[in-house]
């Protein structure tokens, strides 16, 4: 087994994840480990590798997170049974960009978006995931209209995801009340992998 280092300091999202892609295609066996400099770097690549089967280990050193990754014989993980729960997902992905619905009238856009959430709740089978960019965001922080709709959704299995990078830029990210943070490479990732509807 060989041992790698990877430094993914100071890389924009999605860079740490490709990166860390690149690494595990490359390395037939071994120990990767991961260099990232902020908390959701880390969660994303740590987030990536369990997808991938793959166990990671994180130490914190003088403020950065170094993530190891062991690929080889006898080092997939088990799937985790509490993943396995029965939901009324579906596979569908709605793709939201935006804090309203349509085009035109924001007051009415602020309308649509919230009785769009209320009666999505009322259809079977439910998306599998929300994807959430740009102003879209905006629908799953503290103070969100259509909060109570969002977190009954993820209650009910839908995965909810909120782009990291717009979050920063709306300076939302630490307001979040529903689903997870996640990255460009994850939100292209499941565009491809889904029949996908974007608002």
């Amino acid at each position: 087994m060989s041992d790698r280092i990877v430094d993914c300091r100071g890389m924009a999202c999605p860079g740490p994840v490709i990166t860390t892609k690149k690494a595990i295609e490359e390395t037939s066996s071994g120990r990767i480990t991961i260099i990232v400099d902020n908390e959701v770097a880390k969660t994303n690549v740590t987030k990536f590798a369990a997808a991938n089967g793959l166990g990671a280990a994180v130490e914190v050193k003088d403020g950065h997170y170094y993530i190891s990754i062991v690929k080889g014989a006898g080092q997939l993980l088990e799937v985790d049974k509490s993943q396995a729960t029965t939901t009324d997902a579906g596979n569908q992905v709605y793709l939201i960009t935006q804090d309203t619905l349509g085009h035109g009238s924001p007051e009415l856009g602020a309308v649509l978006i919230k009785a769009f959430m209320t009666t999505l709740l009322e259809v079977k089978p439910l998306p599998a995931t929300i994807l959430l960019l740009n102003a879209g965001v905006k629908l799953t922080v503290q103070g969100s209209p259509v909060l109570d709709q969002l977190t009954t959704l993820a209650s009910r299995g839908v995965t909810i995801l909120s782009c990291g990078t717009c979050l920063d830029y709306y300076q939302l990210k630490t307001k979040v009340a529903v689903g997870e943070i996640t990255n460009m490479y994850t939100i292209i990732e499941t565009i491809t992998q889904n029949k996908t509807v974007t608002l």
